[in-house]
């Protein structure tokens, strides 16, 4: 077959569950019979608490003892891919590039700056679909708090935050840069889009496809792209392809959003509900109906995860019930800031 090189930079490899994510990736093509040589990054923000590290003992940091501080992350990461990928059967042997006789000079830093300044784009749906909610807030106020969550922290890391707004009849691109004010920009995007809720009924399952084929002009090939939806249209052949694409260039992390009454009928009863101009009444009463829509929604999510899980994409699943902050933390774990 043939050898294979691939490099994942810090984001991908930002927790243990995206770890195990490159793990299966790689997998993938060295059961097809390829050699797989694999490149990575320090964990997420480790980098920069190893430099604020060095900076609290030597204000100017010499360079050689400053990189060997700095290599630790990588290290680290190394060690932990590599038994990430033996404990799915995939022999693996980690080495720094000492060990392998790859040696830098003074250039070394300066590709690490530009590696840290890749831009990162926030993808926020607010489209008729997320105008739903039935326990502490709608699906697009969810995607909306997630997002800032999202934007804030890829900014406090030093990276471009930019990102993009979309709707049932089109959308908003916020070009990546390195400051407050453009985050304050996308937010602002985010709430103007959500005041618009809900928009005239527009039947377009090819929205999301749309989306997709607009993100992959403006995402540059390294980016990083949090994409914060209920993916509804993301399983026709045209947003399957377009994800496929975005995924060979860029390191994507979807983050479903859904609501309980999604996943599961509330008990047999009869229940009030609205869309903001009329009100209905939600009978529930018949135990088949409600086994029934449980079962749908089941496979609805079972496919999701799998078409992700092919073009390995890490998924975080987020209810309205929960707490943002909670739901993010759970993935990533506590700052190491």
């Amino acid at each position: 077959m043939a050898l294979i090189v691939q490099k994942y930079g810090g984001t991908s490899v930002g927790s243990i569950e995206r770890i195990q994510n490159v793990a299966r990736r790689v997998a993938k093509w060295k059961r097809a019979g390829n050699d797989v040589i694999v490149v990575v990054s320090a964990m997420s923000g480790e980098t920069n608490r190893l430099i604020d590290l060095a900076k609290a003992i030597q204000s100017q940091p010499d360079p050689r003892e400053l990189d060997v501080v700095a290599s630790t992350g990588e290290q680290v990461t190394i060690g932990l891919l590599s038994m990430a990928l033996m404990e799915i059967g995939i022999p693996a042997r980690s080495y720094t590039g000492g060990q392998i006789r790859l040696l830098t000079d003074s250039a070394h830093t300066k590709i690490f700056q530009e590696e840290r300044e890749r831009p990162v784009l926030v993808v926020i749906d607010q489209r008729n679909n997320m105008f739903f909610g039935s326990s502490h807030c709608f699906k697009s106020v969810l995607a909306a708090q997630l997002a800032s969550l999202f934007a804030w922290s890829a900014l406090d890391n030093g990276e471009r935050v930019g990102g993009l707004v979309f709707n049932d009849a089109g959308h908003r691109e916020i070009r990546p840069k390195r400051s407050r004010k453009n985050v304050l920009a996308l937010l602002s995007q985010v709430d103007s889009y959500n005041q618009l809720l809900p928009l005239d009924p527009i039947e377009q399952e090819s929205n999301f496809a749309d989306m997709l084929a607009k993100l992959r002009r403006i995402a540059r090939p390294g980016s990083s792209l949090f994409i914060i939806s209920d993916f509804r249209g993301a399983a026709t052949d045209h947003a399957q392809e377009h994800l496929y694409q975005l995924a060979q260039h860029t390191e994507i992390t979807a983050v479903s959003c859904s609501d309980p009454l999604e996943q599961k009928l509330p008990r047999a009863g009869r229940y009030a509900v609205t869309d903001g101009q009329e009100r209905s009444e939600l009978a529930t009463t018949d135990r088949r109906l409600r086994q029934a829509y449980q079962n749908s929604w089941e496979e609805r999510e079972q496919t999701l995860g799998s078409h992700l899980q092919k073009l390995g994409i890490p998924l975080i699943r987020a209810s309205t019930d929960q707490a943002p902050f909670g739901v993010l933390q759970t993935y990533y774990g506590e700052s190491r800031r």
